[in-house]
């Protein structure tokens, strides 16, 4: 397995972190400012993270 795959893997899986513990702050938050800055803050980490490890897990090519 590549290096550049293991990163991939490890960006994808943060990302998906990332986005449950949004869905969970999202559920359970109340009316307040830092709730809201919060879920942006999370939300926008969480997609770039699995943004990044998706792209850069089907950019890399095998070699034998």
């Amino acid at each position: 397995m590549n290096l550049k795959r293991i990163f991939g893997a490890l960006l994808t899986v943060l990302g998906i972190g990332g986005l449950i513990y949004t869905a969970i702050l999202f559920v359970n938050s109340s009316d307040s400012n830092y709730a809201i800055k919060s879920l942006v803050v999370f939300g926008v980490l969480g997609i770039v993270f699995f943004i990044a490890g998706i792209s850069l897990i089907r950019t890399t090519k095998d070699e034998a």
